[in-house]
């Protein structure tokens, strides 16, 4: 008789880890899902001089009080100046060097090098 208890109670976990695990199955597409979606953002670096609030804050480790100090400290050089001028810690830095750029705005009457015409 112990031993039919124990076959029960064996059978009676392994079903119900199927369960779960069937819940499980059922929103893995959805959360997978989400993270594609920012894989196709973050595909092209995010420039610090002109990105909006809103999206630099969704860079990991932002958020908006430092999305907003990062808008007030502009125009950068560099992005390394994020880290070099503290307005964000450097393990922040770290974690989203590869996502942004400083892009410098063209100035007006500048020639591009591979427009000039050499004489």
């Amino acid at each position: 008789m112990k031993y039919f208890a124990a076959i029960l109670a064996a059978l009676a976990l392994a079903l119900s880890g199927v369960a779960l695990a069937k819940e499980d199955s059922k929103k893995a597409p959805v959360a997978a899902a989400a993270p594609a979606a920012a894989e196709k953002k973050s595909a092209e670096p995010m420039d610090i001089n002109s990105a909006p609030e809103k999206d630099l804050a969704t860079l990991k480790g932002i958020g908006e009080a430092r999305a907003k100090a990062i808008v007030k400290g502009r125009p950068y050089k560099g992005k390394n100046e994020l880290a070099d001028k503290k307005i964000i810690p450097e393990n922040v830095y770290n974690d989203i060097k590869d996502q942004i750029v400083a892009r410098q705005p063209e100035k007006k009457g500048e020639m591009k090098s591979e427009s000039r015409s050499k004489k």
